[in-house]
């Protein structure tokens, strides 16, 4: 079996660098081809999509008062288009940085030999193609234009709106919806961008998900006793780094949707258990799920491993045995100093990794990593259960 050269170049895969938005914020000058100029992407959709919607409030005599939600006290608001939305962006520039890396790793670690090489070309080049989908983009504007629009005008939007006095972006009558000039832009120009920001995320999650299941139908040549307990594929766990900004994004949104009920509802952080449960359930299953398709050769290599090792472990010990317990040594070989012994304790230690070889790439730090920013936005919210002196001693007291 033969490996490929290595390579200090990676491969190029990006789940970013493609498509009529990419090709949009090149060309308007507020990305580069490498998805530089963060800090102005950042500053001009947000403002974009935010500050009109303080202005008009405040022409409306909205933005503080004369509502039942006022524009600076929604705080769902603030979170997703100050919160939110900037980290969205940002999480564009580390997924490209870290994944191409990360797939880089695939051959860095021989895991693709010169026979699969192509077809793991193969498999990149079927996912660029896909990032770079006109067709899909356009389905997924459509689809928040008009289905998005639908559903918030005949639920979402009612379901809020009914439930005070009116908000900043409108107010229910007696024939439907009002909208203010606020919301025209909220409605038309704000929200829209926002959804399709936030659901091209999933398209792009799906082309990673795609690639991984892809890249697993591969004969990789995967190797039991690697130290990362995982055959070599360890480094996959790491991709859910990559995701941080994306995990705090989602963070942020539940906590904003959180907040308004707590601070003016009268309801409490307890009540939503179930929300938050749920949704580091399903952001897990997003981040971690996709991983899952390589179990079935995580175990066949641990199966492989285990004959593999074992006979060649009783080929050893037969003949270790037969030399220092019956007797087969050379009078003049010393027992102390003998490399026999190092190496039979080598050869026990390989066993070990690859009886302890895990059923997926990842690890339990993982799984964590990923539950804390998820929450973290949300920290903030326990100071409506406990006060800042009393949560301050009671983390230094954990700590200490």
């Amino acid at each position: 079996m033969n490996t490929i050269p290595d390579s200090s170049e990676p491969p190029d895969f990006s789940l970013v660098l493609g498509g009529p938005l990419y090709q949009l914020l090149v060309r308007s000058h507020l990305a580069t081809p490498t998805l530089d100029l963060v800090k102005r992407r950042v500053v001009i959709i947000t403002l974009f999509t935010w500050l009109p919607l303080l202005i008009l409030s405040l022409v409306d005599g909205k933005a503080w008062r004369g509502v039942g939600m006022p524009f600076l006290y929604d705080i769902e608001m603030q979170a997703r288009f100050l919160v939110a939305l900037p980290l969205l962006i940002i999480a564009e520039l580390l997924v490209h940085q870290r994944m191409r890396l990360i797939v880089g790793q695939f051959i860095d670690r021989d895991l693709i030999t010169e026979e699969i090489l192509p077809k793991f070309k193969a498999v990149i080049a079927s996912a660029m193609k896909l990032r770079n989908s006109v067709a899909v983009e356009l389905v997924l504007l459509v689809s928040v234009v008009l289905v998005g629009h639908y559903l918030w005008s005949t639920v979402s939007g009612m379901a809020k709106i009914g439930s005070t006095a009116g908000t900043w972006y409108a107010v229910k009558t007696d024939v439907g919806i009002d909208l203010s000039l606020a919301g025209y832009w909220y409605v038309f120009v704000s929200r829209p961008i926002f959804q399709f920001i936030f659901i091209r995320w999933y398209f792009r999650l799906f082309i990673w998900a795609r690639f991984l299941w892809q890249s697993s139908r591969l004969e990789l040549n995967l190797i039991p006793t690697h130290p990362d307990h995982a055959a070599g594929l360890g480094f996959l766990g790491v991709s859910s780094a990559a995701f941080t900004p994306w995990l705090m994004a989602h963070g942020a949104l539940l906590a904003g949707l959180i907040a308004n009920p707590i601070f003016f509802a009268g309801a409490k952080l307890t009540d939503f258990k179930i929300e938050i449960i749920s949704m580091v359930a399903f952001l897990l299953l997003i981040v971690l799920g996709p991983l899952l398709v390589f179990t079935p050769r995580l175990m066949r290599a641990k199966r492989t491993g285990l004959r593999e090792y074992g006979m060649l472990a009783s080929r050893y010990v037969r003949e270790f045995d037969l030399k220092w317990v019956r007797g087969g040594a050379v009078d003049d070989e010393p027992l102390l100093g003998s490399g026999d012994i190092q190496s039979l304790a080598d050869l026990g230690n390989s066993f070990q990794v690859i009886r302890d070889i895990k059923p997926f790439p990842f690890s339990r730090d993982t799984v964590m990593q990923i539950i804390v920013f998820t929450v973290l936005p949300g920290l903030p919210l326990l100071l409506t259960m406990i006060p800042l002196e009393e949560l301050i001693t009671r983390i230094v007291g954990a700590v200490f």
